[in-house]
């Protein structure tokens, strides 16, 4: 679905929601729900500095499918871009991530490996921090 084609009154998080509201089993819409509605919240209220966001279902197992979607929702609320894509790249040192980032980036190897060293960067970083930390007697869990 191209910009052109959301309703003007629509923004375009509203629009991929009614897509999944059809496309997807109700109790999984329901889920997808619960997760996502406190962070379109923040987001409409512009309260995303301080907001700590894990896609998981609270008490119940979150299916990975509805993880996704729930990314994609987000993404789609913070970009407004309808054309966003999940991406599992391999980081040998944390094994598979998942990724949302545009149609564009997806199809593109280079890209997607750019991705994956700055995630790999960033997990090495990470535990050198967190080496730090434990070595000076401070919390490791960031």
């Amino acid at each position: 679905m191209s910009e052109s084609e959301i309703p003007p009154e629509g923004r375009p998080v509203d629009v991929y929601l009614d897509l999944l509201r059809v496309r997807m089993d109700t109790e999984d819409y329901r889920l997808l729900l619960r997760v996502v509605e406190p962070v379109l919240q923040a987001i409409e209220e512009h309260r995303m500095s301080g907001l700590d966001l894990a896609l998981d279902g609270g008490d119940e197992e979150l299916p990975q499918e509805v993880r996704d979607e729930a990314a994609l929702v987000i993404a789609t609320a913070v970009t407004g871009r309808l054309d966003n894509e999940v991406v599992e790249l391999e980081v040998d040192e944390t094994g598979p991530v998942r990724v949302v980032t545009d149609a564009a980036t997806a199809a593109d190897p280079s890209r997607l490996g750019e991705i994956a060293d700055y995630i790999r960067d960033r997990h090495r970083q990470n535990e050198e921090l967190r080496g730090i930390a434990e070595v000076s007697g401070l919390p490791t869990d960031f």
